[in-house]
This record gives structure tokens, C-alpha cells and sequence, in this order.
């Protein structure tokens, strides 16, 4: 996967490093993502030792030019240098070389999945949540995975239920077999019978269509005369508006694992903004909008992987974080949902950049062969 990119944020910055910058840039980045410590001029002259041209002093001057242009920094004065958010972002568009998978990952991935080289299996309705379990457990990390929203799901089956106090409960399995279950309020009463009818019109005319487009379908089907005071179209219009009418309806389910990994990670020592950012990871909808801004960002594309790392997020809680995020599509139409990794800028880029690339395809292949299928 080619990852090279010529849309940098600072790409007329006439201090971009040269080749030999670039070299002790990257590193610096993979030492510093190795030990978590700053990285001293001894140990990348090290890694040169055997190198014509590279004596330590002249690693110290490069060191100091990539300083001065802001690309590492020096938290102490008698300490090495670590990453900036600017270096980091060089680094990831430029420096990463071919990204490629381990067997170790690939394996786990396949088995974690249900996978074989030649099929895919084992297809079920916790495909999600165990994809989030598997995003953190490769990362030791937070893993997050979202579904397509209520809204844009392309229906096989809906089914209403009488509650008490004209409450129904909404069961909806979209395709591929993704079971959205929700509780709605109305103004009037419906019998069992009713909701049945209506149901069932519903699954015999609109099945393999969005609940927005049945909407759009019968408020045009009620609009026409012989229709405009069918009974069963008025009940299917206010359940199918019901049923997503809020702005949580919008967001798909979110799926998040891992969170009790950050609490191990040094990057996140200081408690208040480790608090702040626990509290964005529980809010669905603000998590929800912050991934989509990260979609929406083109700086950064490998493949269809988008990286966004520290000061580039706009949520305060998430400038000590990096989030990298890839969609994946479902069917053939325009459902998608997201999955993302996030953890602190000093994080396996090549590594994570890969495995996130690879699952939203294996994905995006398992619910497209699921869809097909029905």
C-alpha cells in the first residue's frame, strides 16, 4: 500500500528535513515508540555506528536542526529529543515506506474473524462487538466500531410489539443480519393486530430498502387519492417516523473495548485529562461527530485510512491521542460504518495504520458477501 502524500500541512514550509533529516527522524520515532523515552544522540548513533558520515556530532546538529524546526522536542534540558505532533505527521505521510501485516496479525485477524484463506464464515449478529474486542487487543488500545445508522440500513425484517403505556418496541434486522432493537412512545393506541398488519406490509413491500426511503415511499403513496386515508399506510408512516425520529437514530451503535487501556499507558498520567477523556469515550454522539471529522479529513489518506494524530483533533480531550479511522461499506448502497483505533501519539503507526486498512476491507467483504447472499 503506497502511502506517500504530498498534501502535508506544512508542505511550503522550507524547513522540511532533507534526506539525512529524514533518516534520523524516523529514528528517533522508532526508538522513542519502543521505550516511550526520549531519545539522546548516543543511541541513534548507535544505529549508525558502522556508517560512513554519520559521526556523532554531526547526529547531534541534525538533531538540533529538526528540533529547531519543530519536529522534536526536548521535554527536559539534559534529556533526548521525543516526536512532535508535526513530526509524527511527517512521518506518517512520508516516511512509512510499504505497509504490511505480520503472519502473527494476519492469523489472528483470520481466526478472530472466522476466516479461512478461502472463505469467510461464522458470519453472526456480535460481528461488531467482537471486531472492537479485536482492534484493542491488537493495539492494547481502545478499539471502536461503529454500525451503519438506523436510518440508512437497508431493511430484511421489521417487527412491532404492544408495550404499556403506548409504548412499542421496535425490531428491526438489517442487512446483513444486524439487529437494531428500540423502544418508541406514541400519541395513539395500536392493537397487537394492527402493529402485525402492518408489519407485515411493510416486510412483503419495502424489504431491501432504507427506513428513510419507506418513508419517502409512503408519504408518497399517501399523498395519492385512493390511498390518502388508508388506515394501514397512516399506522406504517408513524411507526417508520417513530422509529427514527431522534438524532440518535443518526449514529449507529457504537461498540467500544479496551477503554481500561489507557489507564495503563503513562502517556495519560495526568488524572484530569484522563478523566476528560474517559467522558468523550462514553458520549456516544460526541464520539460519533469526532469520527466523522476524522473521515472527513483528507491530509492523511493511506488507502482509506485516515490519521489523525495530537493538536490535529478539535476535541480538547483527544490532543494527546492519535485516531486512526477507516469506513467500511455496507451492501451496495450508501450505508457505511467506522472502525478506529485510539491511543496516544506514541503509537505503532506502520503496525495499526495496517491492521485498520486490512479489517475495514476484510469487513466491508464479509457484510458485502452477507448482503448478496440474502
Amino acid at each position: 500500500m503506497p502511502v506517500r502524500d504530498s498534501n502535508l500541512s506544512f508542505k511550503n514550509d522550507s524547513t522540511i528535513p532533507d534526506a539525512r533529516g529524514q533518516i534520523i527522524l524516523s529514528a528517533i520515532i522508532s526508538e522513542h515508540l519502543i521505550s516511550g523515552e526520549p531519545v539522546g544522540s548516543k543511541v541513534v548513533a548507535e544505529r549508525f555506528a558502522h556508517s560512513a558520515g554519520w559521526s556523532p556530532a554531526t547526529i547531534r546538529n541534525v538533531m538540533s536542526e529538526l528540533e529547531e524546526a519543530g519536529f522534536v522536542e526536548q521535554p527536559h534540558t539534559s534529556a533526548g529529543r521525543v516526536p512532535t505532533d508535526k513530526g509524527y505527521r511527517f512521518y506518517v505521510d512520508n516516511l512509512l515506506g510499504v505497509l504490511s501485516l505480520s503472519t502473527e496479525d494476519l492469523k489472528l485477524i483470520n481466526r478472530e474473524l472466522g476466516l479461512s484463506e478461502l472463505e469467510i464464515s461464522d458470519k453472526s449478529d456480535h460481528l461488531m462487538e467482537r471486531t472492537s474486542q479485536l482492534l484493542s487487543a491488537l493495539s492494547k488500545n481502545v478499539g471502536i466500531v461503529v454500525s451503519p445508522n438506523l436510518a440508512n440500513d437497508y431493511l430484511q425484517h421489521i417487527q412491532f410489539a404492544n408495550l404499556s403505556d403506548k409504548r412499542i418496541l421496535v425490531v428491526m434486522v438489517s442487512a446483513p443480519n444486524i439487529v437494531h432493537n428500540k423502544i418508541i412512545r406514541l400519541e395513539e393506541t395500536f392493537t397487537q393486530e394492527e402493529l402485525d398488519r402492518t408489519s407485515r406490509y411493510i416486510n412483503a413491500e419495502f424489504a431491501g430498502k432504507s427506513l428513510a426511503m419507506i418513508r419517502v415511499e409512503i408519504l408518497k403513496l399517501m399523498h395519492e387519492e385512493k390511498a390518502l386515508f388508508d388506515k394501514l399506510l397512516q399506522t406504517a408512516m408513524i411507526l417508520c417516523s417513530q422509529s427514527i425520529e431522534s438524532e440518535k437514530d443518526t449514529i449507529g451503535e457504537i461498540y467500544v473495548d479496551g477503554t481500561s487501556n489507557i489507564l495503563t499507558k503513562p502517556d495519560f498520567s495526568n488524572f484530569e485529562k484522563l478523566r476528560e477523556l474517559l467522558r468523550t469515550i462514553e458520549e456516544k454522539s460526541r464520539l460519533m461527530q469526532i469520527l466523522n471529522e476524522c473521515l472527513g479529513r483528507d491530509l492523511t489518506a493511506k488507502g482509506n485510512v485516515q490519521v489523525v494524530i495530537g493538536s490535529e483533533n478539535s476535541t480538547s480531550s483527544l490532543q494527546n491521542c492519535t485516531l486512526i479511522t477507516a469506513p467500511y461499506r455496507i451492501g451496495k448502497g450508501d450505508a457505511f460504518g467506522t472502525l478506529s483505533v485510539l491511543g496516544p501519539t506514541r503509537i505503532e503507526y506502520p503496525r495499526m495504520i495496517a491492521i485498520v486498512s486490512y479489517i475495514s476491507k476484510i469487513l466491508e467483504k464479509m457484510m458485502l458477501d452477507e448482503y448478496s447472499s440474502k
